[in-house]
């Protein structure tokens, strides 16, 4: 059944438990704090103490606890697999969970070993986690208190293997083997089926170039992606940066993405936050207001008050104008550009400087995974996209220190290369027309010209994208123009970069262009002309969805690795098709999913249009 296109989609997001502690990751400036996590692991305990960065994060990992709402049974040793109690998981980390059991229960105490069974929904965990669990844990303590408006018995237990180990075991090891084993089998095929295209040449010369030369493209991709590695954290290294949030009516959102900023394990003499409100129109401003006082009043130690701060632009300029502003403000020599519907990893910002270590790097983008992947088919087949263009795409570039578009989620630059070309970013126009969208491919190319870029992905950031089909298509068509538009300002400079790179940039430049052709030669010409169906052709595309998905299903481990094969289907039947109307609209400034003013005069004019032909319509003859 149909939902009503006005009935509001409700988000699926992952809900980590709070903590007590509103900056819980903040290192300790007064050394108060003694534990890396609040439940007692030691930081100077071996492995590597507190400058082991890595050690650490896989006890913050294990730790991390989220708010649970799903049926476990539980089964005493010695008794029958279904004569277990009934109970409702609280909360849930990889090392434990808290059931909400009946009062009247008093079969189990602390020390008690059980097996313990459920099934994780999907959303409740980290992509990779929904899955079944049939496990032996220990009950740790119990005691009592409301829980859905009733008193309720709780029931702490401890894994007596974190579920991380349980499954790579059980599920994850299998997954890795069997994405290796078809990826090595789908690439093999590929360069089979490119070889049978040398042969054919004679033929048909353009179609069997594009054929072998898009193929090489996406290869070349996956191996340098696979390649890639992450400039490691030299504890030794800790720039000032300053964060940098551009907010316009996203008061819904906007209170995650400040505290996961100033939430950050990075000094606090080091880091301070600059939300700039684009002279919202709905209660933005008020909830800013809200969360930098909460902080303030719970975090004063952290001296929140001199690295927090809002400013409110005096009129709508737009993204650009609210980014430039906060880098007139910052007072640090680098600068992090945050979506204000993104939410940062607690060590973003300490992996996302690293590479400026290079003084010839410029910009660096971290990695951006999708938040409300399980809301509906529309988020899942972003999700798939959304890894494989970062931790493909993007790291295969890295490779060679030109990543070609620093994305707006999570970037960070250098102030002075920002100071040095704001004139050229606010007043940047395209045949004439504002260029309002686009601007961290636009900045990307401006620090390109004299600097390297590059990728980290262990800076992560999690992003809210659409859910409604009508917003993603208008998205993904804004993406296409401005794709466009700044793929021709770096097709005048990227030949000087390395020969490899350069030469697979006009490549990746050429073919997206030139595939609604190819599809409509080899799906319909071909099938009416020459009466063949075009079999090689549909198995070629089947491959090459199966790279995205296989390479998801290696890396992630998730059941979402199916949405890669639909995403590439989606693609070729709709997306596709976007390429053509981009190429004759993408001088366009209107952004079709905020009120931008060119926007407001686009719809306007639009409705001046009705509007007269209405009353052309009504004039006598």
């Amino acid at each position: 059944m149909f939902l009503k296109k006005e009935k509001k989609i409700v988000e699926v997001l992952t809900l980590p438990r709070e903590d007590r502690r509103t900056l819980s990751n903040v290192p300790d400036p007064e050394n108060i704090r003694t534990t890396a996590d609040r439940r007692g692991i030691k930081t100077d305990e071996g492995d590597g103490g507190e400058k082991d960065a890595d050690y650490l994060n896989r006890l913050r990992l294990l730790s991390l606890r989220y708010v649970a709402d799903f049926d476990v049974l539980l089964v005493s040793e010695g008794h029958k697999k279904k004569s277990g109690i009934k109970g409702k998981a609280v909360d849930i980390s990889s090392t434990g969970l808290l059931v909400a059991l009946d009062p009247a229960i008093d079969r189990f105490k602390a020390g008690d070993k059980l097996n313990i069974r459920f099934n994780i929904p999907p959303g409740t965990m980290p992509e990779g986690f929904e899955l079944a669990v049939n496990t032996h844990a220990i009950a740790v303590r119990q005691f009592t208190r409301e829980h859905d408006g009733t008193e309720k018995l709780m029931l702490a237990f401890e894994f007596v293997k974190p579920l991380t180990e349980y499954f790579q075991r059980k599920r994850w090891g299998y997954s890795v083997y069997t994405a290796s084993g078809l990826l090595f089998f789908a690439v093999c095929f590929i360069m089979l089926m490119r070889a049978e295209s040398i042969i054919y040449f004679k033929y048909d010369f353009i179609l069997y170039l594009y054929s072998l030369t898009a193929a090489a493209f996406l290869l070349t991709r996956y191996l340098f992606g696979a390649l890639y590695r992450d400039v490691r954290i030299n504890p030794d290294y800790s720039p000032g940066v300053t964060i940098i949030i551009p907010c316009f009516n996203e008061e819904q959102w906007i209170h995650r993405t400040i505290l996961s900023c100033v939430n950050q394990d990075y000094p606090v003499d080091k880091l301070e936050v600059i939300v700039v409100d684009d002279r919202s129109t709905d209660n933005s401003v008020a909830r800013i207001q809200q969360v930098i006082a909460m902080v303030h009043n719970e975090a004063e130690r952290f001296a929140t008050k001199e690295r927090l701060k809002m400013h409110v632009l005096a009129e709508n300029g737009g993204k650009r104008v609210a980014l430039v502003k906060g880098v007139e403000m910052a007072k640090h020599d680098l600068v992090v550009f945050v979506d204000s519907d993104s939410f940062l990893d607690p060590t973003a910002i300490k992996h996302l400087v690293q590479p400026f270590q290079d003084p010839r790097m410029g910009g660096v983008a971290g990695r951006t995974d999708v938040e409300n992947k399980y809301t509906n088919s529309v988020t899942k087949l972003q999700t798939v996209r959304y890894y494989i263009a970062f931790r493909i795409m993007k790291a295969a570039e890295s490779w060679f220190d030109s990543v070609t578009c620093l994305s707006g989620p999570l970037s960070c630059y250098r102030k002075e290369l920002i100071l040095k070309h704001k004139e050229a970013w606010l007043t940047q126009k395209f045949l004439g027309q504002p260029a309002t969208f686009g601007d961290d491919r636009s900045m990307t190319n401006f620090i390109l010209r004299t600097h390297r870029t590059a990728y980290q992905d262990a800076a992560i950031c999690s992003t809210i994208v659409p859910s409604d089909m009508n917003v993603f298509l208008k998205q993904q068509m804004r993406w296409k123009r401005s794709w466009l538009r700044e793929s021709l300002r770096a097709g005048l400079f990227i030949w000087r970069k390395e020969p490899f790179m350069a030469l697979f940039f006009y490549i990746g430049l050429v073919v997206p262009i030139a595939a609604p052709v190819i599809v409509l030669y080899n799906l319909f010409y071909v099938p009416i002309v020459h009466q063949v169906f075009p079999g090689t052709f549909l198995m070629g595309l089947l491959m090459m969805a199966l790279l995205m998905s296989l390479a998801h299903l290696l890396f992630r481990k998730s059941k979402l690795w199916i949405f890669g094969l639909v995403f590439c289907i989606f693609y070729e039947l709709v997306l596709l098709w976007q390429m053509p109307v981009a190429w004759v609209t993408f001088w366009k400034s209107t952004w079709g999913t905020r009120e931008t003013p060119q926007d407001i005069e686009a719809r306007n004019k639009k409705e001046a249009r009705k509007r007269k032909n209405k009353n052309r319509i009504g004039l006598p003859f």
